[in-house]
């Protein structure tokens, strides 16, 4: 049996059924009041140019009551770092993640409410007061002079009448101008549907302050626009109607208990070479990218302190869990389909978002663990660089058990295969820049298989350890 999209009926994971452990906040309030116990208050005056690396700093997210340079806002950055986080976003079980977004994925976009006005207009500022740069957006690296406003870009298929949602990254000069940095396949077609249409202004949303699940579905990159853009799946992965309330300058609708949303037009007439400055994600941007103006023309948010998402492109922050989170469960589905048994997938941060672990329960049939790690360096949007397959007692989450798994489960004249001259990550410094091109690259792939083998013998993969190794703690014995 399959769902609309074609894939197959898998049952659904615990916590994934409706109606159990579901997520309950609406908005992103109510969220950081659920989850206080994981959430890192600061109090003490920041300026705006060091919350991205006090931030990077945290495996929790961190909220800045007290911006220096911005004191009627309050700043937070990713409530998605780690497992932990986005159960919580899901409402499932840490150990669920991957299984339970598959599931939500599979099923039929909920759809939206639309309502009148929400909080989100609790404040209207349009020209001549309008001022953009009043937002307190951060600096993405040393190299960057500019601050960045970085937060979901809403677009709308003129074709399909569908919004999509991407992460950008928009720059100032002036009020209510400024130029954006897309790198989005959806959205550069949605740009060339407008032009071919003669349509040179496109209006945008750029969408500020939701909760967590709103911006992992936002964070989605797939072939899926022609059935489906992100914000239609949003209640489906809350499992709860999403409140939509038009903007005020633009046909754009936007979550009414967002906390800021800035109003505008993209000016496809007015593309420049710009510089990108390198950003702090394990490897670089082009030195240079063509990016459209953009004309801000109104601003909308919550009147008490409203809380800015600032969204930051360390390693271990918006750059890799968001947009890889969907991904594994692209995999997941994937890999099941092919029979094979999956534990779990993991983009690891610590992989730069270009390698990809795949966790298998039991020993595969020959041939089905090469046919995973194809799959996971041909998966459209993923760009894995280097595959690798562990086994269920391999810890996913812990570098050096994974390279443990690497060393002592893998032989590299049997169980590793390169793959050359494949489409490679656009940012990855490595691979060849195809001429005349801005962000096609070639690389080449590799795939190892690190799993337990069915040749030898299973206790020779077995590692040994003291006794008593789980169950002892050394502070236990120490004195206070």
């Amino acid at each position: 049996m399959s769902d609309i999209r074609g894939k197959p009926d898998l049952p659904p994971p615990p916590g994934a059924r409706e109606g159990q452990n579901f997520l309950v906040d609406h908005d992103l309030r109510g969220y950081l009041k659920t989850n206080d116990d994981v959430v890192t208050v600061i109090s003490k005056p920041v300026s705006v140019q060091h919350v991205g690396a006090l931030a990077a700093q945290s495996d929790r997210p961190v909220l800045f009551e007290n911006i220096i340079e911005h004191p009627g806002y309050r700043v937070i950055d990713i409530l998605a770092k780690n497992r932990n986080l986005q159960a919580r976003a899901l409402g499932c079980d840490e150990d669920e993640v991957v299984k339970t977004l598959a599931y939500r994925l599979r099923q039929p976009p909920r759809g939206v409410v639309k309502v009148r006005t929400g909080p989100v207009k609790e404040v209207v500022v349009k020209p001549p007061e309008l001022d953009i740069r009043t937002l307190p957006a951060t600096y993405q690296s040393d190299a960057n002079a500019d601050r960045m406003l970085t937060c979901m870009n809403f677009v709308k298929d003129p074709d399909t009448e569908r919004i999509n949602v991407m992460n950008a990254l928009t720059t100032f000069t002036g009020p209510s101008t400024g130029y954006s940095l897309f790198i989005s396949r959806d959205t550069s077609l949605i740009f060339e549907k407008h032009k071919a249409r003669g349509q040179m202004e496109v209006p945008i949303a750029l969408v500020m302050g939701v909760p967590p699940a709103q911006e992992i579905m936002g964070a989605y990159a797939g072939i899926h626009m022609d059935s489906w853009g992100e914000v239609e799946m949003f209640g489906t992965l809350m499992d709860q109607d999403v409140e939509m309330v038009q903007c005020e300058t633009i046909d754009l609708s936007v979550p009414a208990h967002a906390e800021i949303v800035a109003e505008g037009y993209i000016q496809l007439d007015d593309i420049e070479e710009r510089d990108c400055g390198p950003a702090p994600t394990m490897y670089g941007l082009p030195a240079t990218f063509p990016q459209p103006a953009i004309r801000f023309t109104a601003v909308t948010m919550r009147s008490d302190r409203p809380i800015y998402r600032a969204v930051q492109t360390t390693p271990e922050t918006d750059h890799q869990p968001l947009p890889r989170l969907c991904h594994e469960a692209q995999i997941y589905d994937r890999l099941c389909e092919m029979g094979i048994d999956v534990k779990d997938v993991r983009f690891p941060t610590w992989g730069g978002a270009i390698s990809c672990i795949v966790q298998i329960n039991g020993i595969a049939r020959d041939g089905l663990i090469a046919d995973a790690l194809l799959t996971l360096m041909s998966n459209p949007y993923n760009n894995s660089k280097l595959a690798v397959a562990i086994s269920n007692d391999t810890d996913i989450d812990d570098p050096g058990a994974v390279y443990h798994a690497m060393v002592t489960r893998c032989d590299p004249g049997q169980d590793v295969f390169i793959v050359p001259r494949t489409r490679g990550h656009p940012s990855d410094p490595s691979a060849t820049l195809v001429t005349g091109s801005v962000a096609h690259r070639i690389a080449g792939k590799m795939g190892m298989d690190a799993t337990i083998k069915s040749r030898g013998e299973p206790n020779e993969f077995k590692r040994a350890w003291p006794r008593g190794w789980e169950e002892q703690n050394l502070t236990d014995y120490l004195d206070d």
